[in-house]
């Protein structure tokens, strides 16, 4: 159906690099039946599923959180996209060729695409999102991947020619980004345009209606170009607290929900439960850390941040918290990939060798209080996480616990999610920060790592700045041998490790649970909402 041109370099990068991101990825329903089984799907019903946090902005370029990145998939579309396997695949783009030296790229678009209003998509949309991406002014946190891109041609409405400064390897991925429309945007600030929060896409389903911190609604965009979504609304209830969630759950309010650890193993088995719900678990493409302001002079001597973390018990954090349901993280990349550095030091809990590494850089109780101090000034810190989240509000207690141990004094302040991203993490206006980044599917890690990104509204907001890591981000992505750049992010991994900028935790597994009556769900390494418009409910079973 989709895509199916690639020249040998093409083939070479993205064939077995993507893939080998992912080999260890496990799969499974907690049901009996591994793929719920194949029926002739119809159109109805609505999908309503639970979220902590409410989006931000409905452009994608400008989607830097996972509730907005999440609707922002099903209203846009890119010019390439991942499949169920996690190759790289087209979207907007019928087919693409590459030059021999990697700098050209040519994409060949799909000619039966509309915007939601119905005006034609074209080459001209793709270019000028590329644009407004590339453009300082529009604050795109992304901004770095697109950077070398030299020049693009208009070939004609359905090609587009990019050509780059040097070759880039994560181009292809990189270019899924999705693509906004130029007839409706071309003048207006992106960030005060009412676009954001009324968009209009080329996607499976199109913007209806969004009432800040309680929902959003998505309509089925029945002229979709695959072919129409079978479920007709899509809509996202924002409820806070999982507990409450998991009440809505079973009580059938909302059909999907990721649940809790706890929720997972201790109130899920039951029949009541297991009657009407699937569950899953899969390793997460996510870790959870604890991320220290670099700018704070607390935390500005890397011994001291080595201490921090050789004082968390990351087991007793995944035993406590997850329940087991995680695995110890100790950099970046995804755990049992190719560019995931098992030879890295980590930090396993020794409290000896954190009271050194502390007395090295100065910090003893010098007035018998308990508290360390050094020059007078006891170490003291605020630690901030979102609201809603109780497996980090309970690493926040276990960390609190843990470093006082030390004689470290850990106030915890917990923050509504929109708050605490527009007035804490973009402004820098933090000391600690428990938090969790996806691992994306290309090991490129510019945009969080690199210290371009560390200006504000950026994703490096704790600061780190290593002119060596600098160096080797921009050498692995311009590297297309796979050992190769094998070899430069495991370097990335320890030097940053070394470093301790974070304190990393684990990559937990994901836990969603899903209503029985969605059909078509296939798990897969890329998860299971990567089809949802083949989704269906058999007519005697709808809800809406």
């Amino acid at each position: 159906m989709i895509h199916k041109k690639r020249n040998k370099k093409s083939l070479f990068l993205f064939s077995k690099l993507i893939p080998l991101l992912f080999a260890v990825l496990i799969l499974y329903p907690q049901s009996p039946v591994f793929a719920q089984k194949n029926l002739q799907p119809s159109s109805g019903d609505a999908f309503v599923t639970a979220e902590i946090g409410d989006a931000r902005i409905l452009i994608p370029f400008l989607a830097d959180d996972s509730a907005s990145s999440g609707l922002c998939g099903l209203i846009f579309n890119g010019l390439t996209k991942l499949d169920r396997d996690l190759d790289i695949v087209g979207d907007a783009a019928e087919r693409w060729e590459v030059s021999e030296d990697g700098l050209v790229i040519t994409f060949y678009l799909r000619k039966n695409i509309k915007w939601h209003d119905g005006y034609p998509f074209t080459s001209q949309d793709i270019k000028f999102t590329y644009d407004l991406i590339r453009d300082p002014q529009n604050g795109c946190p992304y901004i770095s991947s697109y950077a070398d891109i030299e020049k693009m041609d208009i070939l004609d409405d359905y090609t587009i020619r990019f050509k780059y400064k040097k070759p880039y390897a994560p181009a292809l991925l990189k270019l899924g980004m999705g693509i906004v429309p130029k007839h409706i945007l071309q003048g207006q600030d992106m960030r005060t345009s009412d676009f954001k929060r009324n968009p209009i896409g080329t996607g499976p389903y199109k913007f209806k209606k969004w009432k800040t911190d309680e929902y959003t609604v998505l309509e089925a965009n029945e002229e979709y170009f695959e072919h129409a979504p079978y479920i007709q609304r899509h809509i996202t209830r924002i409820i806070p607290n999982q507990a409450i969630q998991f009440l809505e759950l079973v009580a059938g309010s909302v059909d999907s929900m990721t649940l809790t650890p706890y929720q997972y193993i201790y109130r899920t088995s039951g029949p009541r439960f297991t009657k009407s719900f699937n569950k899953y678990s899969y390793l997460s493409h996510a870790y959870t850390y604890i991320g220290y302001n670099l700018e704070d002079p607390l935390f500005k001597d890397r011994r001291v941040r080595q201490a921090l973390s050789y004082a968390i018990d990351k087991k007793e954090i995944i035993d406590g918290v997850l329940l087991g349901l995680g695995e110890i993280c100790s950099g970046p990349f995804l755990k049992g990939t190719r560019f995931y550095n098992e030879e890295a030091e980590g930090y396993p809990y020794d409290i000896e060798k954190a009271k050194t590494l502390l007395g090295e850089a100065g910090w003893s109780d010098h007035d018998g209080d308990g508290i360390l101090d050094k020059d007078g000034i006891p170490f003291k810190f605020k630690l901030i996480t979102n609201q809603g989240n109780k497996a980090r509000q309970d690493i926040a207690t276990i960390a609190q616990r843990q470093l006082s141990r030390l004689g470290i004094k850990v106030e915890i302040q917990t923050i509504a999610w929109a708050a605490f991203l527009n007035e804490f993490i973009d402004k820098k206006k933090f000391q600690a920060v428990i938090l969790g980044w996806t691992t994306p599917q290309d090991p490129d890690c510019y945009s969080v790592w690199h210290s371009e990104a560390a200006q504000e509204g950026g994703l490096n907001f704790i600061s780190y700045k290593n002119k060596e890591v600098d160096e080797l981000i921009v050498k692995g992505n311009t590297t297309f041998d796979v050992e190769k750049r094998e070899a430069i992010y495991k370097k990335i991994h320890k030097i940053i490790s070394v470093d301790a900028p974070y304190t990393f935790l684990y990559f937990p597994y994901a836990t969603p649970a899903v209503s029985k009556r969605f059909r078509g769900i296939d798990p897969a390494p890329a998860g299971i909402g990567y089809n949802f418009i083949d989704w269906h409910v058999s007519p005697d079973e709808r809800k809406y």
